[in-house]
């Protein structure tokens, strides 16, 4: 399921600082790292197992949020005869961060980098993931360095990786990309980049993937009080995440043609499911054509329009489910996720998630025609339920985040009337959930009989951010 960003102010409102302080503790999220971990990753810094190939001389550059030091990839696109090809280097944390030690054991209780309005909860020291391990521009890394050639249509028909030194060139962020592209200033990897990016999105509708548009809450001061605004996402930001899901595809069909890996999987949404985010979208005004399929529907909507926006957030529920699945021997019968429409593995961000590091050794060691080290196999098989419980507990501090900011800058309208669709209903009992077209919230709303899949009126009764409740009545 897709992620839910919050923007905050700097300087937050105190209420919203003591409550996402709240949340932390209340979750039990990891603080400081331990003593032994710290030491170790200061050693390890000094200590890297460096590879003997040099691939210093590839132009890379990497593309992240403005501010970002956690650099996981740096690319360079390229053209070649009948296609392209996507060099794609990502930080090779193996490279510093040894199964067994003090860093691993920590970063297993964690999973994955916990991102807080105001801060973030990391998986790895700061000395390495936004140091000594990070694609930083102008200094040499060791990296897991993918070569994925495409044919003209974008089609990936061939890839290998290994083990090399890199150095990212530039520093880039969504902006500049952009703008780039849309002043017609972009060349090299920037041109290409929204040139195959394109190619990659159209393919992904061809096959019935799904790439939400998700917007970004912001919370911006409004005279003496504060608004969300939604801010849409750019098509920057989806060029380069086709980049990183071109490389989790290559990497899967490489462990499935090896008969050992990790996949991130996600079984097809049930008819059930399906019939009821129909019912919203009729509800909406969301264009629905008779043959059309999920991710068609989606692929056109603008989630700066207030019902776009509700109908794509209620339609996440089509993409709950996603889990890992280890393999050594057959395939596994589930083998795709279902918003990628094709077998897919998570290994383009080892420095803030756990599971990455380990598919992207199987993956190193099949494309070497070598054996998967015997550490490797040895804790794959445990993996998948580490990430699954870091992964919900990440996903509540997200949700319990969300409800915070909505309830906070929501709490000087109550009694006030919103526009709304009825997402769900209680069965047994009265009341249900309700999407609020705008802002976009989800909520409890409390109703006899509330018409599922129907346009209503609702008025907010509660928005407390110290218990993070919103609540409606139908009026």
């Amino acid at each position: 399921m897709p992620h839910k960003s919050i923007r905050v102010p700097e300087d937050p409102h105190p209420r919203l600082s003591d409550g996402f302080e709240r949340i932390r503790r209340e979750l039990r999220l990891p603080g400081e790292f331990p003593p032994a971990v710290r030491a170790e990753a200061e050693q390890v810094t000094r200590t890297p197992t460096l590879p003997t190939l040099d691939r210093t001389d590839l132009p890379l550059v990497t593309v992240d949020p403005p501010g970002a030091m956690d650099l996981d990839q740096a690319m360079h696109l390229e053209e070649r005869r009948g296609g392209y090809r996507a060099w794609y280097a990502v930080a090779d944390v193996a490279a510093f961060v040894r199964p067994g030690g003090a860093i691993d054991a920590e970063a297993r209780t964690r999973g994955e980098t916990v991102y807080m309005p105001d801060a973030r909860v990391p998986l790895h020291p700061a000395v390495l993931s936004e140091g000594a391990a990070s694609l930083l521009p102008g200094a040499t890394r060791p990296a897991a360095l993918w070569c994925v050639d495409l044919d003209a249509e974008g089609r990936v028909v061939g890839a290998d990786v290994t083990r090399a030194l890199v150095r990212s060139r530039e520093r880039l962020d969504y902006d500049y990309v952009q703008t780039a592209v849309d002043t017609g200033t972009a060349d090299g990897t920037l041109r290409l980049l929204a040139e195959i990016g394109r190619l990659r999105l159209a393919l992904e509708r061809d096959r019935g993937g799904v790439t939400l548009p998700t917007p970004e809450q912001e919370v911006v001061p409004d005279g003496d009080g504060y608004r969300v605004e939604l801010r849409a996402p750019m098509e920057a930001e989806a060029w380069n995440a086709q980049i990183s899901l071109l490389t989790g595809m290559a990497a899967a069909s490489m462990m499935l043609d090896a008969e050992i890996g990790l996949l991130r999987v996600l079984p097809p949404a049930p008819a059930e499911k399906i019939a009821q985010v129909r019912r919203v979208a009729a509800a909406l005004g969301v264009p629905w054509p008779d043959g059309a399929g999920y991710g068609e529907v989606v692929h056109g909507l603008d989630p700066k329009i207030p019902g776009q926006a509700a109908f794509l957030e209620e339609s996440t529920v089509l993409l709950r489910g996603a889990g890992y699945v280890a393999f050594n021997g057959a395939p596994p019968a589930q083998a795709a996720h279902a918003a990628v429409a094709a077998p897919y593995a998570h290994v383009t961000a080892p420095l803030r998630r756990l599971i990455d590091r380990y598919a992207t050794e199987v993956c190193l060691s099949v494309a070497a025609g070598e054996p998967v080290p015997e550490e490797v196999q040895r804790v794959m098989g445990e993996l998948p339920g580490v990430m699954r419980v870091t992964g919900r507990r990440a996903g509540a501090a997200e949700r319990a985040c969300v409800d915070l900011v909505e309830a906070f800058v929501l709490r000087e309208r109550v009694g006030q009337t919103f526009d709304a669709v009825v997402i769900d209903v209680d069965e047994g009992r009265s009341g249900g959930l309700v999407q609020v077209t705008d802002p976009a919230v989800v909520a409890r709303c409390d109703g006899e009989r509330l018409p599922l899949g129907e346009a209503v009126r609702v008025r907010l009764t509660r928005a407390d951010p110290a218990t993070r409740e919103v609540r409606f009545s139908l009026t």
